[in-house]
């Protein structure tokens, strides 16, 4: 067969939908960690923002929103994932959630028990559509604008829920921080025996487990940061944020050179792969 006999590939028969590589990066182990780490930094750099240097919650809400909008704008523009861009976007996008919870609790004076249910439904809906129209939820299938944007729906709401779900545990039942941590990460590791053990759907088994890290993370984030009398070990947002960036932009770092050796290998072997399809069409010919 020669190459102009081939099908063409996916991202050709589909003009309406602008299909690229997969825009978010695989589930290892770097990836869960730099996520528990950007929900604490989402925690601790609201606050900070918002408390610490007096802008005020809403003020901070429309600052990190024009910069998470910044932020999606170039990772929808990329043509596949970067590391740098996806994980800046997330951060912010942690960051966002959290005020927006913090709006709805403090300026508004929704109950975290409300807050909670609203957040579920909305990701449930988001969910319900995405699958409607896509027929799948994986992430190893983020190739198109239209599941990008679903995708990224999801990862806010999960983000705002996550929030709403830690606090209601560690502050309006009063589990404290120290055990919330611990009821999350347990959570967390149920979830891991449920899918490797007894085969729990992989799709479900992440996006349960995405949700759960985002409260472990806030819990995380108030035990570092919040003051000794209020059941914190006094680090404040300050340092607390300053040393879980600097986490995030070492792994980051680390994965951006990983990223490109992947992508330096796979040119070499694809560019092999038509060197050889061209020398088998030349030998028909």
């Amino acid at each position: 067969m020669r190459p102009t006999d081939r099908k063409p590939p996916m991202s050709l028969t589909r003009p309406h939908n602008r299909v690229t590589f997969n825009k978010v990066p695989e589930p290892t182990w770097a990836f869960w960690v730099i996520k528990v780490l950007a929900t604490t930094v989402g925690e601790t750099a609201a606050d900070f923002l918002s408390t610490t240097l007096n802008l005020g919650l809403t003020n901070t809400t429309i600052v990190m929103g024009a910069l998470l909008a910044v932020a999606l704008v170039f990772q929808f523009r990329s043509r596949a994932y970067t590391p740098a861009l996806y994980w800046v976007a997330v951060v912010l996008i942690s960051v966002f959630g959290t005020l927006i919870t913090d709006n709805l609790t403090d300026n508004l004076g929704i109950s975290l028990v409300v807050t909670t249910i609203v957040f579920t439904i909305a990701l449930a809906a988001t969910f319900i559509v995405w699958y409607a129209r896509e027929r799948t939820l994986s992430i190893h299938q983020i190739d198109s604008t239209s599941r990008e944007g679903f995708y990224w729906l999801a990862i806010l709401f999960t983000f705002a829920l996550g929030t709403v779900a830690g606090d209601l545990l560690a502050e309006q039942l009063n589990l404290g921080y120290l055990a919330s941590v611990g009821v999350f990460a347990a959570a967390i590791g149920l979830v891991a025996v449920a899918h490797f053990v007894f085969k729990l759907n992989a799709i479900a088994a992440f996006w349960i487990a995405y949700v759960l890290t985002r409260p472990l993370g806030a819990s995380l984030g108030d035990l570092l940061s919040q003051a000794k009398a209020d059941g914190g070990l006094g680090l404040g947002t300050v340092g607390t944020s300053a040393i879980f960036l600097v986490a995030i932009v070492g792994l980051v770092i680390y994965l951006s050179v990983g990223e490109r050796r992947t992508l330096r290998a796979a040119t070499g072997a694809r560019e092999a792969r038509i060197g050889q399809t061209d020398t088998v069409g030349a030998h028909e010919e």
